[in-house]
């Protein structure tokens, strides 16, 4: 009788999700205000969550000493490119280089760019892609790193998209007709679309043996929120996890998602976060209010999550801690 596991904020549909999910956690608000929440990064080096205010172009950070605190702005909307003037110009998500440099996916510079990990109002970033083909991207929006060193990232026409209508506008300045995920090499700056076949693709995470690609396809325009699992051999997609049903019962759309290292998708959707296993059976939700993303810290002590518009935050809650099982995998290297 799964109803003897309900707590207000966690709702759980399969009870071995109890092995790492923790019912007598309280979620915490760590930050309020934030107008687009976005892009949580665990910053091991400062003990920080790094994380962007999309509509205010910056980033920003969280640690137990000092509260939050501005990080780097302007963060992704410089006046390096031409775009649309609509509200979500500054950078969206965030990753770390083999090196410990920020990466940035900058949604009005249109560009993915790196930065050295340091806090700065001045900031001078390195344009690491602007363009497929020679056309300039739409808008980066979220992007990964595979374990052999290759750069995933998704490239939707958010910065295009007018708050008001909910429409992506016509503009002179877009110059790709399609919402792209792409391959990038950051050794010889080879650039490859891996599908143009995602209506909306925001969120990307890997598969524990990193032979799926787990994209996050949004409902915004159809209703029809979807996690998709891409084959990295042969490119096909299939549905892991139909989210239909669930935002129809309690509203949110498909954006953010990451992988834990039990192999569990942790997701925002459904007015929280989601967890779905690796064969798509939803284990859990967690009721954080309207979500665009999470995170772990490095040891999985915390998932962090990052509100919406309509619930302007950043949140964490304490995980329990797991037997990992991503080191007993074997990764094949190209």
């Amino acid at each position: 009788n799964l109803s003897n596991y309900e707590n207000v904020d966690i709702r759980v549909y399969d009870e071995s999700i109890l092995s790492i999910i923790d019912l007598n956690s309280k979620i915490e608000v760590l930050a309020d205000s934030i107008a687009l929440p976005e892009g949580p990064l665990w910053d091991e080096k400062s003990n920080s969550l790094l994380f962007t205010d999309i509509i205010n172009n910056k980033v920003l950070k969280w640690n137990e000493k000092e509260g939050v605190s501005d990080y780097i702005y302007p963060s992704g909307n410089t006046g390096y490119a031409p775009n649309s003037g609509e509200a979500l110009v500054g950078a969206n998500a965030l990753n770390f280089d083999f090196n410990g440099n920020l990466i940035l996916c900058q949604m009005g510079d249109r560009r993915v760019s790196i930065i050295k990990n340091s806090p700065s109002t001045n900031p001078v970033f390195e344009t690491l892609v602007d363009n497929f083909q020679g056309k300039r991207l739409n808008s980066p929006n979220d992007i990964i790193i595979s374990k052999d060193g290759f750069y995933y990232f998704s490239d939707p026409a958010f910065g295009f998209l007018n708050l008001d209508t909910f429409q992506i506008v016509d503009s002179e300045f877009r110059e790709i007709d399609f919402h792209g995920i792409y391959k990038f090499n950051p050794k010889n700056k080879d650039l490859s679309l891996v599908t143009n076949e995602v209506s909306v693709p925001n969120g990307l995470a890997l598969s524990l043996d990193q032979k799926y690609l787990y994209i996050k396809k949004m409902g915004v325009f159809d209703n029809n929120p979807k996690v998709l699992k891409l084959n990295l051999k042969t490119k096909k997609i299939s549905t892991l996890f139909d989210g239909k049903e669930i935002s129809e019962e309690y509203g949110g759309d498909f954006d953010g998602i990451k992988v834990h290292s039990s192999g569990n998708i942790f997701f925002s959707g459904g007015g929280g976060i989601l967890i779905v296993n690796s064969d798509g059976k939803l284990m859990a939700r967690i009721n954080f209010g309207n979500a665009t993303n999470c995170a772990f810290d490095k040891e999985e002590k915390y998932l962090y999550v990052t509100g919406h518009l309509d619930n302007p935050k950043v949140y964490r809650m304490k995980l329990k801690s797991s037997p990992k099982i991503a080191e007993s995998i074997k990764i094949e290297t190209h």
